[in-house]
């Protein structure tokens, strides 16, 4: 019986008192026997916890609390066992490292497409202007290989770190076309999605919620295998139902 709620979310905000963030953060977790990861920094929060139902809840809305954070909306699914094995809540220098600082997601996001949207483009091939879709995946390669969306462009990075480095050197492949660029849980592609824009990319798009948030509107339309999540559930099928390395694609 799924008696396990896993949640995972994030957000682009200025936050100016990170090591006091943490404290607390610490304190409430702890205090809710929740088991999983907070990462804080200037640029935002980034959180994958794992409890009871009404624990983690509550630490759902301890965080609304805070203005700051009062429109988080986690993503949800379930398992029969914990998938971490403690807490740990960490001040990094960022949330998502990409080590171009003038890439702020706080200041200005990229435009989004929801799933049922993307899906209704990759039906017709084409954008609501006509211009040719194509998906790109900014996750590391190795969790590339457990699932993607069909036709992928996929540059084999093996941190988000490369990720403007390859950009620059496949800018062709996506010039005159509509970009969907996808991660797991959305942030990566958001900072990604800003870079590309700012590359002089003009329609660039993040998939809102990303891979998990698609799976649970849309299921695998248009995707094979399943979605990497970081720890000990390994993957997540497009039910959103724990998974095993069974379901890796080859490389």
């Amino acid at each position: 019986m799924n008696t396990i709620l896993n949640i995972s979310t994030y957000k682009f905000v200025p936050i100016s008192d990170p090591a006091s963030l943490r404290e607390r953060c610490l304190d409430t977790a702890q205090a809710l026997e929740l088991k999983g990861t907070v990462l804080i920094a200037e640029e935002g929060i980034n959180l994958f916890l794992a409890g009871t139902a009404q624990a983690v809840r509550s630490f759902v809305a301890f965080l609304r609390e805070d203005p700051r954070f009062a429109d988080l909306q986690p993503k949800e699914s379930w398992s029969d066992t914990q998938p971490f094995r403690k807490m740990l809540v960490k001040v990094k220098r960022e949330i998502i490292r990409m080590n171009h600082p003038t890439i702020q997601p706080s200041q200005g996001r990229a435009p989004a497409v929801d799933a049922r949207t993307a899906k209704r483009w990759l039906d017709q091939g084409h954008d609501d202007q006509g211009r040719p879709v194509i998906t790109l995946d900014t996750r590391n390669a190795f969790e590339v290989d457990y699932g993607t969306f069909d036709g992928a462009l996929d540059w084999r990075i093996s941190r988000f770190s490369e990720f403007p480095e390859a950009a620059q050197a496949h800018k062709a492949e996506m010039e005159n076309k509509t970009v969907i660029s996808f991660c797991t849980g959305g942030i990566r592609c958001e900072k990604a999605a800003i870079y590309l824009r700012e590359m002089g990319l003009p329609s660039v798009y993040q998939l809102e919620g990303g891979i998990l948030k698609y799976f649970e509107e849309v299921g695998d339309a248009h995707y094979q295998g399943g979605c990497f999540v970081f720890d000990e559930r390994e993957a997540l099928a497009p039910d959103l139902s724990p998974t095993t390395s069974d379901a890796k694609l080859s490389a």
